[in-house]
């Protein structure tokens, strides 16, 4: 009776750590499916809100009477881009229009919609452009540049009649840092990057950092060959932000903030129950 007693319990040990294992192993799989599936979820809710906002600005401000729209950057835009094309090739409207792009993304987005290609040297006045943000407070003034493009997307935006933004219910604000914690981006030249941090750090306080890329090595570098730096400020300090981007600007080697003050004319929020709220200058 011994021998095969043992046999049974030589053959059941060594199955054990391999049947907790795929317990386990089953438990987390569990656990990562159920959170993958929330931020589809989370994504999903986000994009039809992204794309409400847009649709809705794409229609009020782009008309027959608009000839050149200034395209902004960001997961936003291409929703705005996608309103565009559908009212150029599904419903014959829109014909003589012409689109400006603000980055590399922009543009190619304007090609693959089969829409009418721009620039600033043969388009220097712009109707209306659009663009998403990535917080905007309640004196409508806005943070860009999180994707990297702020200064080409301010200069575009200084180029149009009007500005407007589109983005989520999560970009809204009563002040900026309650919803955007990554800080105020600001494009420099590669060889400032150490000088410019010490002088926004010692002027205003927080702390600036050199924006590291994930999949190279080194600094992220801008369509014009630039580095970023993201300023985190105070979040308990007052701030006059016009006054601040001023500064900043004023310091060699800066070459755009992402401080966007007394620009928009409106945003529009796209909502989680699907509807979408404006916000006026």
């Amino acid at each position: 009776m011994l021998k095969p007693l043992l046999l049974y319990r030589g053959f059941l040990t060594p199955q054990l750590p391999h049947l907790i294992s795929f317990g386990i192993n089953s438990a987390k799989a569990s656990t990562l499916f159920r959170r993958n599936f929330c931020k589809m979820d989370d994504k999903i809710a986000l994009d039809a809100a992204k794309s409400a906002a847009a649709q809705a600005a794409v229609d009020q401000w782009v008309t027959e009477d608009t000839k050149v729209v200034g395209v902004g950057s960001g997961s936003t835009i291409v929703f705005a881009v996608e309103r565009l094309a559908e009212r150029v090739w599904k419903e014959g409207a829109l014909a003589d229009m012409i689109c400006v792009p603000s980055s590399y993304q922009a543009r190619k987005l304007i090609l693959d919609h089969n829409l009418t290609l721009g620039d600033l040297d043969r388009n220097p006045k712009i109707d209306v452009y659009i663009d998403g943000a990535d917080e905007v407070d309640s004196h409508m003034v806005l943070i860009k540049g999180g994707g990297g493009c702020l200064m080409q997307e301010k200069i575009v935006a200084s180029c149009a009649k009007t500005v407007i933004i589109i983005a989520d219910y999560t970009k809204k604000s009563l002040r900026l840092g309650e919803q955007w914690c990554k800080g105020i981006p600001i494009e420099i030249a590669p060889m400032a990057h150490v000088p410019v941090k010490l002088k926004i750090e010692a002027l205003f306080g927080g702390e600036a950092s050199l924006r590291i890329a994930l999949k190279k090595a080194g600094p992220i570098v801008t369509d014009n060959g630039n580095f970023l730096l993201d300023w985190k400020f105070l979040a308990k300090r007052e701030y006059n932000w016009d006054e601040v981007n001023r500064a900043i600007s004023m310091i060699p080697g800066v070459l755009e903030t992402g401080l966007f003050v007394d620009m928009a004319s409106k945003c529009y929020f796209g909502m989680a129950d699907g509807s979408v709220k404006t916000q006026n200058k």
